[in-house]
């Protein structure tokens, strides 16, 4: 195959990809993965300052890396229990009270992150 050709074909599948989305997911997941993307460049951004200026305030660093790992974890939690195609898996679980839970493991997450950086 040539380079050409996969080219062609990865931007199909993008394109695809970008019309299925925009077009069958829900808003609210839609605002909710933009949440997830800005939370995934924000670690991103702090570990590429890390490699590139170093480790300095060694607990500054980690307590907002984690804060962002963490905080993408549990908003990948919040979409999987929101999610219309899971309604199966979370029958007993409004998305109200699946958004209480998110920011419910929030806070207590940050509680700790700002007592970790002391």
């Amino acid at each position: 195959m040539s380079g050409a050709a996969a080219s062609g074909s990865v931007g199909s599948v993008v394109r695809r990809f970008l019309a299925e989305y925009g077009s069958g997911t829900p808003s609210r997941l839609k605002v909710l993965d933009a949440y997830l993307l800005y939370v995934l460049l924000t670690g991103a951004l702090q570990f590429g300052y890390c490699l590139g200026v170093g480790t300095f305030p060694f607990n500054s660093f980690l307590s907002g890396f984690i804060s962002a790992v963490g905080s993408f974890i549990l908003g990948v939690c919040l979409r999987i229990q929101i999610n219309p195609q899971n309604k199966g898996e979370f029958q007993g679980i409004s998305p109200e009270r699946a958004f209480a839970d998110f920011l419910f493991a929030n806070t207590i997450l940050h509680l700790v992150v700002i007592n970790f950086v002391g």
